[in-house]
């Protein structure tokens, strides 16, 4: 079994971000498998689509968000084993050549420890903030994937896409990972579309669910089963395709519960590597008490 935490990023901890070299070296020392950040650019004050659908809001917790990249990058340095993942980056609205250095350069720092993971969006004010059309996402994000693998393995280099441009280029910085860092995929809808592209193109599936709450073993297997036609279908072996489960942990929830729930969940499911983001701890203390609570319930990473 391994256990992964978020890094400070998000809510009351991304005012202490001063103390992510301290968290993350904590944090392997008491067993942490792997180290993650997300990415929220902005919470908007009347968004046209909440977090969770159209009309829904956006909750208080992601008005406050430390820059992912920055943070990797730290707990990188500050690190030696712990694997450091995106869970996840919000693909389409960055430049292409912009996120493959930001990734490369944590990849070279941690020594080849990077798990980049992606989401195609669901903030239209996000994406008119970046200039970047919403409706389009989903084709950007395809393309972003062909520009990464390019800009990865390839030097000089160049791409020619619908949405994505890249003139021809001079790319000698790799990444450690060879051929290339994976990719990994989220679905939080778990909309067809989603589950498409992560069977055809990722390395990876990024599953989430709330505990102690909404945490269904039956739709995670009937997404992952989804997934592996695809896949099949595809000519990939689905076997391949990893899985890190995300865990947000409800305000209040004892780490007991937290630990019924990984154990439950990887017996029921196969999972083997789970995410716990508890961005509704007030302080960074309180999130450590919390890592070596579950870590000791669940055994090390």
């Amino acid at each position: 079994m391994k256990i992964g935490f978020a890094l400070p990023y998000l809510h009351h901890v991304a005012h202490q971000v001063d103390r992510t070299a301290e968290f993350a070296r904590e944090a392997e020392k008491a067993g942490a498998a792997s180290l993650w950040a997300g990415d929220r650019h902005f919470a908007a004050v009347d968004p046209t689509i909440g977090a969770t659908g159209p009309g829904t809001t956006i909750p208080v917790e992601y008005r406050t968000a430390a820059d992912p990249f920055v943070l990797l990058g730290v707990a990188a340095a500050a690190t030696e084993r712990v694997q450091l993942g995106t869970n996840v980056l919000i693909a389409p609205i960055y430049a292409p050549a912009h996120l493959a250095r930001s990734l490369t350069t944590i990849d070279r720092i941690s020594g080849g420890r990077l798990i980049p993971g992606f989401g195609v969006g669901w903030s239209p004010e996000e994406f008119t903030a970046a200039n970047t059309d919403f409706t389009k996402r989903g084709a950007r994000t395809d393309e972003m994937l062909d520009a990464l693998e390019l800009l990865w393995t390839q030097d000089p280099v160049e791409y020619h896409g619908h949405h994505l441009e890249l003139p021809l280029q001079h790319s000698p910085l790799k990444p450690v990972q060879k051929p290339r860092p994976p990719f990994y995929f989220g679905a939080p809808s778990g909309a067809p579309a989603a589950l498409r592209r992560i069977g055809e193109r990722a390395d990876g599936w990024l599953p989430a669910g709330l505990v102690p709450d909404y945490v269904d073993a039956e739709t995670v297997l009937a997404q992952r089963a989804l997934i592996d036609e695809f896949a099949s279908a595809a000519g990939r072996d689905p076997s391949l395709l990893d899985t890190v489960m995300r865990l947000n942990v409800v305000e209040g929830t004892p780490s007991g519960r937290v630990a019924d729930a990984i154990k439950s969940l990887s017996a029921e499911t196969g999972i083997e590597h789970f995410m716990v983001e508890s961005m509704s701890l007030p302080h960074v203390d309180a999130v450590l008490e919390l890592v070596a609570e579950l870590l000791m319930l669940v055994g090390r990473g």
